[in-house]
């Protein structure tokens, strides 16, 4: 076991991370508007002024898990407007396909204590383009790309900084910084760094009225005092300067709102010092909030480094074993990723599988947000307007949410996603499989879900419904943490597939109105997939019976048959549960066959392909004969289950056998049970062989789905002859798009009509895997489709893998397709292997799309890589 791992069995060493947020402005949890229009109640010019009540937002910023003492980065170039203390985007309404942060960063490294970290910002020379940003996006339309930093010419002539922060911990409460900047051009250049620390504010809404304190212990430290926090001290060199400056972490109210405030040292007072030469420091030298300020000149290709120590300890020597400690991290770090990536021979997928991790370990965040407090306001605090008791979340004030959770991207997305965390889980469990387990417990807990048994979706709107995954993300942790342990945790599998039954009821509940296993779904995640808004209701009497909401109820189903069946050979109590969890697929798999037509249900004989379908009042039924990614979703619903296990659990094999015996209507839906495959086992699926086959030979066609960085979510037969729905004189149209959205749906900032999403594909991969482990290398399909070639399902699974992972590793030009066309990514030594894990990806050429640090579900291209290594 090394080090690493060791520390991971230890308690305390998590207690501080990466923790803060990259922002923290226009969330739903600062919006105290009366119309729910978050992106404009807080935006980025108002950021350095205001405190906020729910969180703290920073560059490279860390903090410990109850975020009452943060610190991250200042900076300033002496040519903008503004230091840059946090990321700048554009709002949803700015950009030209939505939200988008407008910085060049990343996270390239880290432990999974946070032991050792690094991530690299990009800083330019010359005054920040912020208004040209604002100007040119708004310019732009649907139908051209987003303009971005690097497009500005701001990177030009190598006239930047990389600005490299590192963290090392010395301790579980003692955590070195060292924060490098080289200057990457051929002239001198200054920089100011402000190194940052602050106490989140807690004491100015009422609530409790405990208020730390810090301030300067001569020259060479900040004494930091706060009753419920171990460190004590921030150590400078002495040697190397730096002015030690404070303020407080209170609201320039006079600024905002033209009143006075409460204090002449609000929060920007360090920044107003620094950038306008203000008198806005406290001579006192004391505060709430405190940076030291050092101002460098940097020679041409130069280099400046600044060492900093945050620690519980009282030090003659702060400095002493700093370089020791931070090589003994960093060869820790290196000895952890050596183990885990054993049989990965390939340098350039170790480098991007660190890369992917690190991303995911940076990508944790201190979430706190309780709903009813939110509602009903703070007793300091002017009320909130009486609409927000009807508005947004209002069914939500069980909610009570404090704590650190994996987030898909700090700055786009700095909450939690339901489904998108489950995929979190299968890449963290890697790494870190009880965090891993934490995340998918705490999703369940009654302070989360909502009564009715719902999770809570996203704070912009916890009722909205993302598929349920849960269940499966929970099995594969399991058996992850399993094969990393070589035991297996039944305590968390049993605890969290009591939860899992409560929501599952919640779906047969709420999502099937008429109880005939036809499941609704509406939004599932899939933004503008369809013809129509899929969160919006439909006409008074119709309901839109969907493909992906029955398949993903099919696939929860089995899920919870295979957690059911694990848990009777470790007590006997869950074969009931077992036997309620098979029937019930059944139940779904007959119809979902039933739906539409008697004969085919969602299935359509002439095209080979499941579609939804509307149901009108008089119970006609129109089928949306759309391609796309909602046809595919059946193929997931697939589990094999062994001789063995049956024989282990008689009385489920008693029960099973007498259900297929008297409902062969059911039993003849599910592929050739009565057929053992290799091994003695038996699938569980809805595609018979016939179906399954013509399914992949649709996904499998490089005309329609299959691309050349995996599987499309939408055909491209659409590219030429886009999909035309018409009803009632409204004609509304679907057509092929590889890259960004020309639709407004969602605020137009996802597209699921044409490019590749990661966590779909590696469903599919999952998929093949399990068909391939019943069916065994006997069966063969055609890969690609018409080619007269033909792989078992198993590596037709790995070259899909092998498509995704295109994306990221260097082709044999030296090129990486997701930096697109942009010369400088693609060849400047000091952007080249700095990996960016985007959202999505273009269907045709790989470039990644949406939001650029999404090493939230993209992170399974981790996961990729050791499958791929390790077949």
């Amino acid at each position: 076991m090394n080090t690493e791992q060791q520390r991971l069995q230890q308690t305390g060493w998590k207690k501080w991370g990466s923790y803060v947020s990259d922002r923290q402005w226009g969330t739903v949890r600062e919006d105290y508007s009366a119309d729910g229009s978050a992106w404009n109640y807080t935006t980025h010019d108002m950021a350095r002024s205001r405190a906020w009540r729910w969180g703290e937002d920073g560059i490279a910023g860390i903090s410990d898990d109850k975020q009452l003492l943060c610190f991250s980065l200042g900076l300033w170039n002496g040519k903008d407007p503004i230091m840059k203390e946090r990321f700048f985007g554009l709002t949803n309404e700015q950009g030209n396909h939505g939200e988008d942060v407008k910085e060049l960063y990343y996270y390239l490294d880290a432990t999974p204590t946070h032991s050792y970290m690094k991530m690299l910002y990009k800083y330019p020379q010359q005054a920040y383009p912020y208004q040209w940003l604002i100007d040119e996006n708004a310019r732009r339309g649907k139908h051209e790309g987003e303009f971005e930093i690097i497009d500005t010419g701001v990177f030009n002539d190598d006239k930047y900084f990389d600005v490299f922060v590192e963290y090392a911990k010395a301790g579980t409460d003692d955590i070195l910084v060292k924060i490098t900047v080289h200057n990457r051009g051929n002239e001198s250049a200054e920089i100011h760094l402000a190194p940052t620390v602050w106490f989140r504010n807690t004491w100015s809404w009422g609530r409790h009225d405990y208020k730390p304190a810090l301030w300067a212990d001569e020259d060479h430290s900040i004494r930091l005092d706060h009753e419920k926090i171990a460190v004590r001290y921030l150590y400078k060199e002495e040697e190397s300067g730096g002015e030690l400056l404070f303020c407080d972490n209170e609201t320039n109210y006079q600024r905002l709102f033209n009143i006075k405030g409460s204090t002449p040292y609000p929060k920007d007072g360090i920044h107003d010092y620094i950038a306008y030469g203000s008198n806005t420091v406290n001579p006192e030298r004391k505060g709430t909030k405190a940076a030291v300020h050092y101002k460098l000149s940097i020679p041409a290709k130069g280099s400046a480094t600044v060492r900093l120590r945050l620690s519980d300890k009282h030090l003659y020597d702060a400095f002493e074993d700093f370089n020791e400690v931070f090589r003994q991290r960093l060869s820790e770090a290196d000895a952890f990723y050596e183990e885990l990536q054993a049989g990965i021979k390939s340098e350039d997928e170790r480098m991007v599988q660190r890369q992917a991790l690190g991303g995911m370990l940076w990508n944790k965040q201190f979430y706190s947000y309780k709903v009813q407090q939110w509602l009903d306001g703070d007793p300091a605090m002017p009320p909130p307007p009486p609409e927000r008791q009807y508005g947004r979340n209002k069914n939500w004030k069980q909610l009570n949410n404090e704590d650190i959770i994996s987030v898909p991207d700090k700055w786009e997305f700095p909450w939690y996603a339901a489904w998108d965390l489950a995929f979190h889980c299968v890449t963290l469990a890697m790494v870190d499989p009880d965090f891993a387990k934490q995340q998918l417990i705490m999703l369940t807990e009654e302070w989360y879900m909502n009564p009715s048994g719902e999770f809570p979706a996203y704070e912009w709107a916890f009722g909205d419904v993302n598929p349920p995954v849960h269940a499966g993300a929970t099995y594969r942790v399991f058996k992850q943490d399993a094969a990393i342990k070589g035991r297996k945790d039944y305590e968390f599998l049993e605890a969290v597939f009591h939860k899992l039954m409560i929501n599952f009821t919640w779906w047969v509940n709420r999502k099937d109105s008429v109880g005939s296993n036809i499941f609704e779904g509406g939004f599932l995640g899939l933004d503008n997939v369809g013809a129509f808004d899929r969160s919006m209701p439909l006409p008074s009497g119709i309901r839109q019976e969907q493909a992906d909401a029955t398949s993903w109820m099919a696939i929860y189903a089995l899920n919870m048959l295979h957690i059911a069946l694990e848990l009777a050979g470790y007590n006997k109590v869950y074969t009931g549960m077992a036997i309620k969890f098979f029937e019930h697929f059944m139940y779904i798999a007959g119809a979902m066959a039933s739906m539409g037509d008697v004969k085919n249900g969602l299935w359509d004989d002439k095209d080979q392909f499941y579609y939804d379908q509307i149901r009108m009042p008089d119970n006609r039924v129109e089928r949306l004969r759309l391609r796309s990614m909602v046809g595919l979703i059946p193929l997931f619903a697939v589990e094999v289950i062994s001789t063995e296990t049956l024989k282990n659990n008689p009385a489920f094999e008693k029960r099973m056998t007498w259900f297929l015996k008297h409902r062969p209507d059911l039993a003849q839906l599910v592929s050739r049970w009565y057929e053992e495959g290799e091994g003695n086992k038996h699938l569980l699926s809805l595609l018979r062989g016939h179906r399954m086959k013509r399914l992949l030979a649709r996904m499998l066609d490089e005309t329609e789905f299959l691309g050349p960085f995996g599987v499309r979510s939408l055909s491209k037969q659409y590219e030429k002859e886009p999909f035309v729905f018409c009803k009632d004189g409204v004609e509304l149209e679907v057509k092929y798009l590889p890259g960004e959205s020309d639709s407004y749906t969602y605020g137009g900032n996802s597209n699921w009509r044409g490019p590749v999403w990661m966590q779909m594909n590696f469903l599919m991969i999952e998929s093949l895997r399990k068909f391939h482990y019943f069916y065994s290398d006997d069966f063969k399909v055609e890969y690609p489709s018409r080619s007269g070639k033909f792989l078992t399902l198993k590596d037709v699974g790995t070259e899909l893998a092998c498509r995704l992972l295109k994306v990221f590793l260097k082709d044999e030009n030296g090129k990486r397709a997701v930096f697109g066309h942009n010369e400088k990514m693609q060849n400047d030594p000091h952007f080249r292997d700095n990996v960016l894990f985007f959202e999505y990806f273009h269907g045709e050429t790989g470039q990644g799309l949406g939001a650029s640090h999404q090493t939230g579900w993209t992170g399974l291209v981790a996961n990729l890589i050791k499958m791929k290594n390790n077949p």
